[in-house]
């Protein structure tokens, strides 16, 4: 067995390092945190090259007196701490003192720092831990740190640091964090020179959270409660302002950040039945209780904590969450689409039409003709202003006589040549051959679709003289087809009937699984549509730099993004297949499989990034579908075998037997 040896301060301060500083963002969370505990109402954070090279953090807190500055960069010195009995009740933000000492063991400082009353100030240089340089200084109240050349003495570590861009929004991410987290405290974010986020520390929320996340919270519901001497204050999304990632769900326990399951739980429970499938309410949530009643000392970087009853901070997350969601109704306005007013037909010559000047032209010398509307309204709602043309109601009743010259114009109207394919249009179209686009259906597309006019018999629609009686139903299936198509249920799920077996087919996860594999099995860029207006997505500061990061891999996927004002990114291009309406929220999904998705090779993460796009692409469950989109995606189904499951992996064709059905009525 090796000899033991006792490892050098220098080594024991590297490996200290690495559990509390993993990169800038890892820095600023700790000097903001002694800042805050210094009692400073002011912080300014200044990085640049993301916070690699260069990371200042002032604060107008109590400052240190020249010994303390000292003593401040050695290993496990704090003034928080006195006697064991103070780790059962901690109430400060930091308080292990390996932060200032794993800091300056890896990088470069400088300290200014004077407390209130003091003639002047200390100021120290620090090279890997160790004083270098100290002299008198004059400088404000409060601290002054400056660390250059992050890890600069550890190249082991230098190789596993992103790119700046995505460096300074993790920066920022911890910025907003502690803003969120002290709202009484003003706190000043300066990029690469440029101002990207200002507190104003009156202790409000609500004003942090808008300087933070916009007018995004806007609608968000007031969260006030207490339990059992557990406090809960902060805000929820509505049910219907439900995010499709849980990036933006921020929780703290006694103003520190955490992240905990069991509160995700609870605010979650407390959605249940009132929110869709996949998706994740948004949510600032302070929850406040007795420090002996929460351990903080569970984890190097203190994010995650301990509590001493669960289901009492279980039960104050949800009860509180439900009763600030109950006493808010949500009741959301209803939308109108906006839609192009589509131009008029050509009338046929001699028909009779509301615009006709025969019918709207009165006699010379005679009255006019007596007009009656479906919707009776008053005479100032229908009489036109003066000197503007009368416009005729388009609805109206009609004599026998004029009836009469309207039924005769159709007749004798030409009628238009059907094209050489309009009996190949009669057939089922093909998945194969059919245009991706064609299948793919927008959500203002089907929304309110009229349900299919039921099929005309023989003898309500004759052919012209001449063509062969051709009987045709809404659902009829060419002859060489083994199945037909019998119809939809709960505009969800195809029947299809083969023989002695039924099949019903989730068209969304079919539809998805096809969509999917068409766009996997292009290895070149997918065909993209460029933006008339772009489509400003908000995100948060983490999500927003790993898209930039990730602008290659984004552009094979059809999306093209650009940086605008901190947090907000433009999409200019968006796939062909996918609708603008749903761009955003794809956008913010891949974010989200980036931070947290599989990284061990490029095309894991086109995958993921590609049952993104084909989800949000994909016909939903509940849209009314044309007959012949139901067609395409039922025949590609039934022709492959493979199709089997939904990228996502839920199946896509399930079937019931004649047997099966049989037993049901008790018939075998």
């Amino acid at each position: 067995m090796p000899k033991i040896l006792q490892l050098s301060p220098h080594v024991a301060n590297l490996i200290a390092a690495g559990e509390v500083v993993e990169r800038p963002a890892s820095a600023v969370k700790e000097l903001l945190e002694n800042a805050v505990d210094a009692g400073a109402s002011k912080v300014t954070i200044e990085i640049r090259d993301g916070g690699m090279t260069f990371l200042r953090v002032t604060d107008n807190g109590c400052g240190m007196s020249p010994e303390d500055a000292r003593t401040a960069f050695l290993r496990h010195a704090t003034s928080k701490l006195r006697t064991e009995e103070d780790l059962a009740a901690i109430g400060t933000m930091g308080f292990r003192g390996e932060a200032l000492a794993a800091i300056a063991s890896v990088s470069r400082i400088d300290l200014m720092t004077k407390t209130a009353g003091s003639l002047s100030g200390v100021k120290l240089h620090l090279e890997a831990g160790k004083i270098t340089e100290e002299a008198e200084a004059g400088c404000p109240d409060g601290t002054t740190i400056l660390v250059r050349d992050l890890f600069y003495n550890t190249p082991a570590r230098m190789k596993f640091m992103k790119s700046d861009t995505v460096e300074g929004s993790r920066v920022a991410a911890a910025v907003q964090m502690q803003a969120l987290a002290h709202p009484e405290v003003a706190f000043q974010f300066l990029r690469d020179g440029k101002q990207v986020l200002s507190t104003p520390g009156t202790g409000g929320l609500q004003a942090a959270m808008y300087c933070v996340y916009g007018r995004d919270c806007a609608k968000m519901v007031s969260v006030e409660s207490r339990w059992e001497g557990y406090t809960l204050t902060g805000y929820v999304s509505l049910p219907t302002d439900a995010r499709p990632s849980r990036s933006l769900q921020t929780f703290f326990v006694n103003d520190r950040p955490v992240k905990s399951k069991l509160l995700i739980a609870a605010l979650e429970e407390a959605y249940r039945n009132q929110i869709m499938v996949g998706k994740f309410p948004a949510c600032v949530l302070h929850l406040r209780l007795p420090a002996s009643a929460v351990d903080v000392n569970v984890h190097p970087a203190k994010t995650e904590v301990k509590f001493l009853s669960e289901k009492a901070v279980f039960d104050c997350v949800h009860y509180g969450v439900l009763g600030a969601l109950n006493k808010k109704p949500d009741r959301p306005a209803v939308q109108f689409k906006s839609t192009t007013t589509p131009q008029s037909p050509t009338p046929l010559k001699g028909a009779f039409t509301p615009q006709s000047p025969a019918v709207t032209a009165p006699i010379k010398g005679g009255p006019n003709p007596p007009v009656s509307t479906v919707t009776p309204q008053s005479a100032s709602q229908t009489a036109p202003l003066k000197g503007e043309p009368r416009k005729e109601p388009f609805f109206r009743t009609m004599s026998a006589e004029e009836y009469k010259t309207f039924s005769a114009a159709l007749q004798d109207a030409p009628q238009p040549k059907q094209p050489a394919a309009a009996a190949a249009a009669r057939k089922i179209p093909k998945a194969d051959n059919m245009p991706l686009r064609e299948f793919v259906m927008l959500p203002q597309l089907h929304e309110d679709k009229p349900a299919p006019e039921p099929p005309q018999s023989a003898a309500q629609a004759a052919p012209p003289e001449g063509e062969p009686l051709v009987e045709q139903t809404a659902l009829e299936m060419p002859p060489e087809a083994p199945w037909r198509m019998v119809g939809e249920l709960y505009n969800t799920y195809i029947l299809v009937e083969q023989g002695e077996d039924a099949f019903l087919i989730d068209k969304h996860a079919a539809h998805e699984r096809i969509l999917f594999e068409k766009l996997k099995a292009n290895p070149e860029a997918i065909s993209a549509q460029s933006l008339l207006s772009p489509i400003p997505v908000r995100l948060n500061p983490a999500a927003a730099g790993e898209l930039l990061n990730n602008t290659a891999l984004l552009e094979e996927l059809g999306f093209e993004i650009e940086e605008f004002g901190e947090n907000t990114l433009l999409l200019r291009q968006i796939p062909m297949d996918l609708s603008p309406d749903a761009a955003a929220e794809a956008v913010e999904t891949l974010a989200d499989d980036l931070l947290n998705g599989r990284r061990e090779s490029k095309d894991t993460v086109r995958d993921t990034l590609l049952h993104t796009v084909a989800c949000k692409a994909a016909i939903k469950a509940g849209w009314k579908n044309d007959e012949k989109e139901l067609l395409a995606v039922a025949e590609a189904v039934m022709a492959r075998e493979d199709l089997k499951y939904c990228p996502h992996g839920r199946p896509i064709c399930v079937s019931l037997s004649k047997k099966q059905l049989e037993k049901q009525f008790k018939r075998s």
